[in-house]
């Protein structure tokens, strides 16, 4: 949080921190200015060229048109009131006049409490002279002020109906984090210091990535989280030893080597997400689950999904469970001879897991003896931010745009996975690549979350419509195969894993969806969030773990109730998963009667878009 001393803040703006503001060099800077231009040129001609071949077509007025009909329900709330109207602007108002007056007496000399300060974990305003120069002080609590005002005028719409609500403090937060001061050079002193000392050279920099960017994408912005030059999948990332066993339409089979003298009886077939690749689970040596869970005796095979195309375009959920998950099934039983296995699904590939468990058990297959769902949802009630994006209309429309190729673009799920943490996961970029024209650091995690996946036409429209619009899964209704399924038929040892601070799949989501299963459930609430909840190796020593017996009741007095036990969650996996059986037998070398098809991580990972 950026927070000053009222003793450090001057009574007017001293020659000295005035002079860090002014240009040295006007020629060179005229100069760099002009070599910007340049790079904006190139930038425009990269986005205008696929647009001209026809490559590409602009749906950016339907988020707008969304975006606008919602607030237009909100403002219709608040002015349909004439006198609630004019308290809402009333509180407006005086906010700005106290910010108003607070910068007077400090102008004058006097030492005066922020009318309003940024929460202690926002990490926009800790430069000094946010506090100490009036001009960006007064920008800072103008902004603040209005934008708590605006999520309040959110908050007490009490005329609008909770979706449109939900859409409409979402939206907020997203116009919020974009019109930030912080996130302009000539409204953020460190970026105004930054252009003048270098005579506007980072912006000539930040131009040029700008213009590399929007050609990365093929017309759109592909914006860079992290140096991803120095990763390699295969040779520096998703490295764990093994080799690929099976190969469908759908999905490669991944068989790892063991490690140990001894393996646990029962396979581990890991069902990962779709959305996103599966080496989530395989970054490196110090985070793999992968590799950690091969250390423990599991004979893992791991589904690598397809990156779909054209081809796909028909591969609705009977497809991937028949083509990913059975044929995986399948795929173990013949490599090892097992009919018994654990499995394991993460987030919409635990969703698929769960789903395919309900079928199977009308089918007889009873292959699978226990579950283990990593940050997964099966009802929908409570499932964030996502939910925004999930009507009749704006599904219907994202239905229009997949038909045209099959599939919906990859960029188009991560942009909406950024926006979830807009604060976290674009304007920090947009300012440190763009404005300050610095490379990003290398980082695995973020080189993972930009190696985007398209989706399945057929597939990503049954996951939506069953999922997040209509709840069917947990309600019963969902049909698949010409059945009905329903989660009771799951009677198996669940053990389910949350994150506290997930956007995606939330707690309460999860803990919600425990209650439908038809056997034993062991719920388990990680720290952190979606990723670093779940990739949170022993040897870190990081985060915590809530246990509590039985998922039942309300989840505040659960969680109020629940033993913190420090670190990973990890062992405390391993040794349910040795409760249920813990029978051991030699070491299985990979493939299927001796053939393999080739080296783990196999090709459908490496296919990028």
């Amino acid at each position: 949080m950026a927070k000053a001393d009222d003793s450090d803040k001057p009574s007017g703006d001293s020659p000295s921190s005035v002079e860090q503001y002014l240009v040295k060099d006007p020629e060179r800077f005229a100069l760099n200015m002009a070599r910007m231009i340049e790079q904006a040129g190139k930038a425009a001609a990269a986005w205008a060229e696929p647009r001209e071949r026809g490559e590409m077509r602009d749906t950016v007025a339907e988020p707008f048109t969304e975006v606008i009909k919602t607030f237009s329900k909100l403002t219709e709330y608040w002015l349909s009131d004439p006198q609630r109207a004019m308290e809402a602007q009333t509180r407006l108002f005086a906010g700005y006049m106290e910010v108003w007056g607070n910068s007077v007496q400090r102008m004058s000399g006097e030492q005066v409490e922020d009318a309003v300060k940024p929460e202690r974990t926002d990490k926009r305003f800790l430069d000094p002279e946010w506090g100490r120069n009036a001009f960006f002080d007064f920008l800072k609590q103008a902004y603040l002020v209005t934008t708590r005002w605006a999520g309040d005028l959110v908050e007490h719409a009490d005329g609008l109906d909770e979706h449109t609500r939900h859409k409409a403090g979402f939206y907020v937060k997203q116009v919020s984090n974009a019109i930030s001061p912080s996130n302009f050079i000539l409204t953020n002193p460190e970026l105004f210091r930054e252009t003048v000392a270098s005579n506007g050279e980072n912006l000539v920099r930040g131009m040029k990535m700008f213009a590399e960017d929007i050609v990365a994408g093929k017309g759109d912005l592909k914006l860079r989280q992290a140096d991803y030059s120095g990763f390699e999948i295969g040779k520096n990332i998703a490295m764990t030893p093994g080799k690929v066993v099976g190969r469908s339409d759908v999905a490669e089979i991944i068989q790892y080597a063991p490690t140990t003298d001894k393996v646990l009886k029962r396979p581990l077939l890991i069902c990962p997400p779709w959305i996103n690749k599966f080496y989530i689970l395989d970054l490196n040596p110090q985070k793999s689950f992968i590799r950690w869970a091969v250390e423990q005796g599991h004979t893992v095979f791991v589904i690598s999904w397809i990156n779909p195309d054209q081809r796909h375009g028909l591969k609705n959920w009977e497809a991937y469970i028949r083509e990913g998950l059975q044929y995986g099934l399948d795929t173990v039983e013949q490599a090892t001879g097992e009919r018994e296995v654990n499995a394991i699904g993460y987030c919409v590939g635990g969703t698929l897991l769960a789903a395919a468990l309900a079928l199977l058990a009308q089918e007889g297959d009873h292959r699978i003896r226990t579950v283990t769902f990593f940050t997964t949802q099966v009802d929908f009630t409570y499932a964030g931010d996502l939910k925004v994006f999930v009507d009749e209309e704006q599904i219907g429309a994202l239905e229009r745009a997949m038909k045209e190729k099959g599939y919906l673009d990859g960029t188009k799920m991560a942009t909406a996975f950024n926006m979830l943490r807009s604060g976290d996961l674009i304007w920090p970029y947009v300012v440190n690549n763009y404005m300050r024209g610095k490379e990003p650091l290398p980082f695995d995690l973020l080189y993972w979350n930009a190696d985007s996946t398209r989706m399945a036409a057929a597939n990503h429209s049954f996951y939506l419509r069953n999922c997040y619009l209509e709840n069917n899964l947990s309600q019963g209704r969902m049909e698949l195969a010409g059945r009905t399924v329903s989660l009771a038929d799951i009677t198996i040892p669940v053990y389910n894993l949350a994150a506290r601070e997930d956007h995606i799949a939330p707690a309460r989501s999860v803990f919600l969806g425990c209650q439908y299963f038809g056997g034993d459930v062991e719920y388990v609430v990680a720290g952190s969030g979606h990723i670093a909840g779940v990739v949170n190796p022993p040897a870190a020593g990081k985060y915590q773990f809530w246990s509590n017996g039985k998922p039942t009741g309300d989840f505040d007095h659960w969680l109020s109730g629940a033993t913190e036990t420090p670190g990973s969650w990890w062992p405390h996996w391993h040794r349910w998963i040795e409760a249920a059986d813990n029978t051991s037998v030699e070491p299985r070398k990979p493939g299927v009667s001796g053939r393999v098809l080739e080296d783990a991580p196999g090709s459908y990972v490496k296919v990028r878009v």
